[in-house]
């Protein structure tokens, strides 16, 4: 294993972190800043669309350079912008702060799942992925807890200092352990955008947007459904979601070797699997056991799509993958914003608490079809033995 994965993986995680790290501090941040929760929950949809947009606007930017080049530089920006964050004297800078770290959020993973795939063996290359984005699921199973705890015991300004730090010892990583790794041969910013006119590259990005917004969704309201249905107690909610981090830790590494094996096939099981376990969900939640258990599934299977998504897009843009790469972490953003609005929407209705595990179960159903429908005449994905910046063309 390439040990400049780990200098990936140890990115992924500080940008993790800044994501949901702040969850269980906006009480401190919204009493030091007298503003109310509500306002302080800006600081977490602004970092959201500001994700999307870097995702798309920034990975446009930087298709021409050098790849280890641009990942020190989006960790550099990262580094300052949790920097604004942990000194920001009033509630505007601290936005400003995190606009500026979520901006690399998608050029980060965009540009480093390429770099991860291109450093391993063809047949290994979703597994490279999935150990990068393992950073981001310790994130999920520590940032909250973590966050909270350092935050309440030395103030909210110390997690992002901790998190610069983090931020620091990335980059630092990736000057020793990150090999440089040309740009794209295809022409600029012109070449990157032609893979664009592919179906596939849209039909991959749907599926994204569908099968990852399902599971989202029903995430977003989990507490309501954990306290109000499943009736347990709101200081158990933290350990709870520990269990659903612990099965996204483990669903991205099955998810990585399970694509390495059989791509299509793969991401066919794990959205059918995805889709039965929000239903089972769904009708049991009422139970204790039933809930931790489909808890633990939703985790493991909902997160197994997650490599295989990001190759599949990359396999039919791979002579131009850095910006169909940067394109498919945005649309894993618009799912989740997709799968929160349809699941407030359901609860707005007045559907009741499991409501969101049943949009999010027709949601990935629907992500399911797309991919079926794309898959009746079969492509060959990334050839044997090319690297996804050879400039081989997708067929």
């Amino acid at each position: 294993m390439p040990y400049g994965l780990l200098a990936l993986a140890l990115g992924g995680f500080g940008i993790g972190l800044t994501e949901f790290g702040i969850m269980g501090l906006l009480p401190e941040i919204a009493a030091d800043f007298h503003v109310s929760e509500p306002v302080a929950g800006y600081l977490i949809s602004g970092y959201a669309l500001s994700v999307a947009v870097g995702g798309i606007g920034l990975t446009a930017a930087v298709t021409r350079f050098d790849r280890k080049k641009v990942l020190l530089s989006l960790m550099v920006l990262f580094i300052a912008g949790n920097l604004i964050s942990a000194i920001a004297p009033t509630y505007s800078l601290l936005m400003v702060g995190r606009i500026v770290a979520a901006l690399c959020h998608g050029a980060f993973f965009g540009v480093g799942a390429v770099v991860a795939a291109d450093m391993v063996a063809p047949n290994k290359r979703a597994g490279a992925i999935a150990l990068m984005f393992t950073g981001l699921t310790a994130a999920n199973v520590l940032g909250v807890p973590l966050g909270t705890l350092l935050g309440q015991q030395l103030g909210w300004r110390s997690t992002f200092w901790a998190i610069t730090i983090i931020g620091v010892v990335a980059l630092a990583g990736i000057q020793l352990l990150v090999p440089p790794t040309p740009a794209s041969t295809a022409t600029g910013l012109r070449g990157e955008l032609r893979v664009f006119r592919r179906p596939q590259v849209w039909l991959s990005a749907g599926v994204t947007v569908l099968g990852f917004g399902g599971m989202f969704g029903a995430f977003t309201y989990i507490a309501f459904t954990l306290t109000e249905v499943s009736g347990f107690a709101s200081t158990m909610v933290p350990w709870l979601l520990v269990v659903f981090g612990v099965g996204l830790f483990v669903g991205n590494f099955a998810g990585g070797r399970a694509a390495d094996r059989a791509l299509n096939p793969a991401l066919v099981v794990t959205l059918a699997l995805l889709t039965v376990v929000l239903v089972v969900f769904a009708l049991t939640a009422h139970s204790k056991v039933m809930t931790v258990v489909s808890l633990l599934l939703m985790g493991v299977v909902g997160f197994a799509t997650v490599p295989g998504l990001q190759l599949r897009i990359m396999g039919y843009a791979k002579e131009a993958p850095t910006m169909a790469s940067g394109a498919n972490i945005a649309a894993f953003n618009v799912g989740n914003a997709l799968g929160a609005w349809l699941g407030g929407l359901a609860i707005g209705a007045g559907l009741g608490f499991t409501s969101p595990l049943w949009v999010g179960a027709a949601v990935t159903a629907a992500g399911l079809l797309l991919l079926l429908a794309g898959s009746v005449r079969p492509r060959r994905l990334v050839g044997a033995g090319a690297t996804l910046g050879s400039g081989v063309p997708a067929h």
